[in-house]
């Protein structure tokens, strides 16, 4: 018997991207406020789906009104709240103080689809996503010398929560429309998107109106190329692949595949000549022992 790891992979595919544009996103979010930012990465990843829709002919859809409904609430959710949580949670705790906060999303989604969609998973499964978890959690969890001196602002601690509830719901939300459809991942990313861009949009009319600084002001050629190679790596390519996942995957597991992002952040910290602990370097091992055992149980 032929086993089909398609979803799997593209979860993991999704967080190594993830894990790119989060180091770019943390760059840009110093020039570029949490909403304009999450507006502008949306728009220029509804672009790029639009163009590859029209390049692959995937233009005609068919969608029941449930799914569709489903697929634009979550796109609020998930995108246009949750992840202007997230870049606001950046700027308030820093990347890795908030990453830690994310490993709460897989169990809250693993726990919503059992009990909105009663998708289980059985005990090795769970051994799995908890190991996961425990890996990654373990390499963010260790702080620098700066950090042990800061305490935790409350603001942004409820940043990261909310993303987290926001992102777990989004993703059970978007299980339950492409369970069971014929939905094109392409499609079901690029509804979600607009959902959350026009979500976005009254927010940031509405903060205009309070602010002397528009988007335009924005237009430095470095922030400029930034932005839309995060949003190529993280919003385009990270939302498709993230929809493939979801669809191909139980979602509490693909939840768990697509949050390993920290684990792919180190070779990068290696890469710019920062130190990496031995601490840090066993988080990943049982981080990848549970992601073994996740493709293994399939």
């Amino acid at each position: 018997m032929v086993i089909n790891y398609q979803g799997e992979i593209a979860a993991l595919v999704a967080a190594i991207l993830w894990a790119f544009a989060s180091v770019v996103y943390g760059r840009v979010g110093a020039h570029i406020p949490p909403l304009h930012l999450n507006l502008i990465k949306g728009i220029i990843a509804i672009v790029l789906l639009l163009v590859t829709i029209v390049a692959t002919g995937g233009l005609s859809l068919v969608i029941a009104p449930i799914p569709l409904c489903l697929l634009l609430l979550s796109g609020v959710i998930g995108i246009g709240l949750g992840d202007t949580a997230f870049l606001a949670g950046i700027n308030s705790l820093g990347a890795r103080r908030l990453l830690l906060l994310e490993t709460l999303a897989p169990p809250m989604t693993a726990v919503f689809a059992l009990i909105f969609l009663q998708e289980r998973l059985n005990a090795s499964a769970w051994c799995g996503v908890l190991l996961t978890i425990l890996g990654v959690a373990w390499v963010i969890s260790e702080r620098t010398e700066k950090e042990v001196n800061s305490s935790l602002p409350l603001r942004g601690v409820v940043f990261g929560l909310l993303a987290a509830v926001a992102n777990a719901s989004g993703a059970v939300l978007s299980r339950a429309a492409l369970v069971n459809t014929n939905i094109n991942p392409l499609w079901a990313a690029l509804i979600r998107l607009s959902a959350a861009t026009l979500f976005l949009l009254p927010l940031i009319i509405w903060q205009q109106g309070k602010s002397k600084t528009s988007i335009l002001s924005y237009s430095k050629g470095r922030v400029v190329a930034a932005t839309c190679f995060a949003a190529f790596c993280g919003t385009y390519l990270g939302i498709w692949l993230q929809q493939t996942a979801i669809k191909l995957a139980p979602v509490g597991i693909a939840s768990t595949l697509l949050q390993t992002s920290p684990i792919f952040i180190l070779p990068l910290a290696l890469w710019t000549g920062e130190k990496v602990s031995i601490r840090a370097v066993i988080g990943v091992i049982i981080a990848i022992a549970g992601i073994a055992l996740l493709f293994y149980l399939k």
